[in-house]
C-alpha cells in the first residue's frame, strides 16, 4: 500500500548514495532514489552479470573499487545476504585508508537481517584502527576517515512504482518498505530528504534495536513461510495436499491466501533466508531467553533443503520456471527430499 510522504525540506543538494549490493532489494532502493533525484553508485567488481545488469537498469553509477565508493558517496547502504553482512563491512573498513579525497564523515548503514549481537560486532569494526595501505599500492596513507555507523533494517519488499505511472510517479505513490534505524546516528543526519524518501524511522539510540525489530518482524513473516512449506510438502508426500488446500479454503481462507502468496515467492530467496533464520534463532535465544531455540533453527533447515536439495534452489527473480504455484513447490520439495533420502540409504 502506498503511504503519503510527509513534506520535506528544500534539499536541492542531495548526497550521492552508495549501495552494496544491487540485488532485488538493493536495486529497488536504487531505482527509487534515482527516480527521486539522488545519484546512486555501487561497486560491481567481481559481481555476476545479473548484478551488473540490475545496477545499470536501476541507473546506478558503476565504480571500480570500494575506495572509489567511499570517496564518492556521503552514505553507504549495505543491503546484502545476512551471511555477507560482516564481510561487507570489513571490505569497507579495509578500503578506508585508500580513500584519498574524503574529508567529511562517511555514514555507513547496515540494513541487513542480522541479530542485535551481530550488528554490534559489525559496528565495532568501524571503531577499530583502519589498516594502512599495503606497500604494493601507490596510494599514500591519509588521515583516518570518520565513519558514522547506523543500525538499520528493512521491513517489507523492494520499492516499486505504480504500474500505471512508472518511476516518474510521485514518491507517495510508490510502494516503499519501512526502514527502522537505531544508534547514535540516523539517516536524516546525512540527508533529511533521504530519510523521508526511504520512510526511515529512528526508533532508538541503541545499536541493535533496529536489527532486533527486524528479527521479530521476520519471525512472523518468514517463519510462516517455513511452516507453510513444511506443511504442504508433507501433505504432498502423504497424498493429501488437495484435501489440505480444500480444508484451508473452507475453514481458513485468509491462511490459504497468505500461503499461496508467500510460498511461491520463497524459492529465489531461500539461500538468503538460511542465515537469516539462524540470526533470528540467535536473537530469540540470546535476547529472548528461549534456550535452546529450536523453532527458527528448524526453519533454517527448511530453507536450506529448498536451496540445496531441490530444483527450486536454482530459481532467479524475474526468470521463474519452477515453484510458481503451491502445488509445484510441494512437488519440487517432495522430489528433492526423496532423492536426498535415497542417497543417504
Amino acid at each position: 500500500m502506498a503511504i503519503a510522504a510527509a513534506p520535506g525540506p528544500d534539499d536541492s543538494s542531495r548526497p550521492k548514495i552508495g549501495i552494496i549490493s544491487l540485488g532485488d532489494m538493493g536495486s529497488g532502493l536504487a531505482r527509487l532514489l534515482v527516480a527521486k533525484g539522488f545519484s546512486v553508485a555501487t561497486n560491481c567488481s567481481g559481481r555476476s552479470q545479473d548484478t551488473i545488469d540490475r545496477a545499470t537498469a536501476a541507473g546506478a553509477e558503476l565504480l571500480a573499487s570500494d575506495a572509489a565508493l567511499i570517496d564518492a558517496c556521503s552514505l553507504i547502504l549495505s543491503v546484502v545476504p545476512p551471511r555477507d553482512a560482516a564481510a561487507t563491512a570489513q571490505r569497507i573498513v579495509d578500503a578506508l585508508p585508500a580513500a584519498s579525497t574524503r574529508s567529511a564523515p562517511l555514514y555507513y548503514a547496515d540494513m541487513n537481517a542480522v541479530s542485535p549481537a551481530t550488528v554490534r560486532a559489525i559496528a565495532a569494526l568501524f571503531s577499530s584502527p583502519s589498516p594502512s595501505p599495503s606497500p604494493s599500492t601507490t596510494t599514500s596513507p591519509t588521515s583516518p576517515v570518520e565513519v558514522r555507523f547506523i543500525d538499520g533494517s528493512i521491513l517489507g519488499g523492494p520499492p516499486s512504482p505504480p504500474e500505471s505511472t512508472g518511476p516518474s510517479a510521485d514518491v507517495s505513490e510508490w510502494y516503499r518498505p519501512l526502514l527502522p534505524t537505531s544508534g547514535p546516528h540516523q539517516l536524516a543526519d546525512a540527508s533529511a530528504h533521504l530519510a523521508l524518501t526511504l520512510r526511515a524511522k529512528h526508533i532508538s539510540a541503541d545499536i541493535g534495536a533496529a536489527s532486533g525489530l527486524k528479527m521479530c518482524f521476520a519471525s512472523l513473516s518468514k517463519g510462516f513461510a517455513a511452516v507453510a512449506i513444511q506443511s504442504i510438502t508433507t501433505a504432498q508426500r502423504l497424498g493429501v495436499l488437495p484435501d489440505l488446500l480444500s480444508a484451508l479454503a473452507d475453514l481458513a481462507p485468509a491462511t490459504l491466501a497468505r500461503a499461496e502468496r508467500t510460498v511461491v515467492a520463497v524459492p529465489p530467496k531461500a539461500y538468503r533466508w538460511v542465515a537469516e533464520m539462524r540470526e533470528i534463532s540467535a536473537t530469540h535465544e540470546v535476547s529472548g531467553g528461549f534456550v535452546p531455540e529450536r523453532i527458527f533453527a528448524g526453519a533454517a533447515d527448511v530453507f536450506a533443503a529448498m536451496a540445496d536439495d531441490t530444483v527450486l534452489g536454482g530459481e532467479k527473480v524475474g526468470r521463474r520456471k519452477r515453484g510458481t504455484t503451491v502445488e509445484d513447490v510441494a512437488d519440487a520439495m517432495a522430489e528433492g527430499l526423496e532423492r536426498k533420502r535415497k542417497k543417504t540409504e
